[in-house]
């Protein structure tokens, strides 16, 4: 049976190697270091899926699928610049044919 929101979908969460660590490690005080919690996600299968999420999802805080907030949102706004790209490109392509 699939989800039929995606961003619903929290099974990849079973397989995650933070399973059981203590949350606190994930959403350091502001400016505290990131490379213990990094470190948990460096080796975890469910990365990916785990980034996924928060970036579906608008995490603000926290770290997600071995990334902080701040990369995150370099990842959002190139996905954003490569959207409207294609947008254009599609466009542009229309109005020439």
């Amino acid at each position: 049976m699939r989800i039929a929101d995606e961003s619903l979908d929290r099974s990849w969460q079973e397989y995650a190697n933070c399973l059981g660590v203590d949350p606190d490690l994930f959403f350091p005080e502001r400016g505290a270091s990131t490379r213990e919690a990094k470190e948990v996600c460096r080796g975890c299968v469910v990365r990916d899926d785990c980034l996924e999420y928060a970036l579906r999802n608008s995490e603000k805080f926290g770290i997600w699928g071995g990334m902080s907030e701040r990369e995150r949102r370099r990842i959002r706004r190139q996905r954003a610049l490569d959207r409207q790209a294609a947008i254009e490109a599609v466009a542009e392509k229309s109005a020439s044919a």
